[in-house]
């Protein structure tokens, strides 16, 4: 496995050389440490932390300070995979000044390469700043899922022509803009096959079909830790949260029976001591 560290330029190549891009999501150190050393390209901490973690009804509670909080976490185990940190509901929304400081955070306090947004021209004068601020940025179209109160749930996005135009707009505005990637989320397999061979970034599709340029999806669910939803676009590659069931389940039985713990799960003491202290030991009080 190559030990050099993915970059803005190793997903440029990529696209160039028609190689696919793999990235999963990260939210803790052991898990990135684990990811990383598989061979993944990139972790995204991202704000689905809220939902598979954190365990709120959606991404929209999420805090940049939950999302710096992880993010250091998964940069101490991400040795050679691109860290990109999700920017959370409202962390990019109130002015270009706050966006620009949030989005160091994720950079300078987390140790992130790079940040994602989500949305399309409504954002791109955020996206500017902080891409000329020295930070790289990658997009998020489609199902936005900071928008689901306004999109009224998880519905695949892009299926009327007024809807599937606006993405391919958005994408070129973002494209643009300079992000270096841009994500497209639950939107039809044709038509991110159109975005894919318009943009000359690479596209990463999360439920968007076989023609992106790569593809993430959130490693709670790919592993089945995450049991309250799958979504339809997931494939579960183990089932996790029911070995990990049986796992306890025996824990339990042995500590009740007695066959955990077993002498080679604890430490011996010099004889001599045991007997001194059967003998009352050498009391210092009066």
């Amino acid at each position: 496995m190559n030990k050099e560290r993915v970059t803005v330029s190793t997903f440029q190549k990529r696209k160039k050389d028609q190689k696919k891009i793999t990235m999963l999501t990260a939210y803790d150190y052991p898990t990135a440490k684990i990811l990383d050393e598989s061979g993944v390209d990139a972790l995204l901490v991202g704000d689905s932390l809220g939902m598979v973690v954190l365990g709120y009804e959606d991404t929209t509670k999420v805090t940049m300070d939950d999302m710096v909080h992880h993010t250091k976490a998964v940069s101490r185990g991400a040795n050679r995979a691109m860290v990109v940190g999700d920017m959370p509901f409202l962390s990019y929304h109130l002015s270009i000044t706050e966006s620009i400081r949030n989005a160091g955070r994720l950079v300078q306090e987390a140790g992130a390469q790079a940040v994602k947004l989500e949305g399309g021209n409504n954002v791109v004068p955020h996206i500017k700043a902080i891409i000329e601020a020295g930070i790289p940025v990658m997009g998020h179209l489609g199902l936005t899922p900071q928008s689901i109160n306004v999109f009224g749930g998880f519905k695949v996005q892009g299926k009327t022509v007024n809807q599937a135009q606006k993405i391919i707009d958005d994408a070129l505005a973002l494209e643009e803009a300079g992000v270096f990637s841009v994500v497209l989320e639950c939107v039809p397999a044709p038509l991110v096959k159109l975005i894919s061979e318009k943009l000359t970034i690479p596209t990463i599709g999360i439920g968007a079909g076989v023609d992106c340029d790569g593809q993430i999806l959130v490693t709670h669910d790919m592993v089945g830790l995450y049991g309250d939803f799958t979504p339809k676009f997931v494939k579960q590659y183990c089932h996790l949260g029911s070995k990990i069931i049986g796992a306890v389940n025996e824990y339990i039985e042995e500590v009740k029976n007695g066959a955990f713990p077993q002498e080679i799960h604890g430490f011996k003491m010099n004889e001599d001591v045991l007997q001194q202290l059967r003998e009352g030991g050498t009391s210092e009080s009066c």
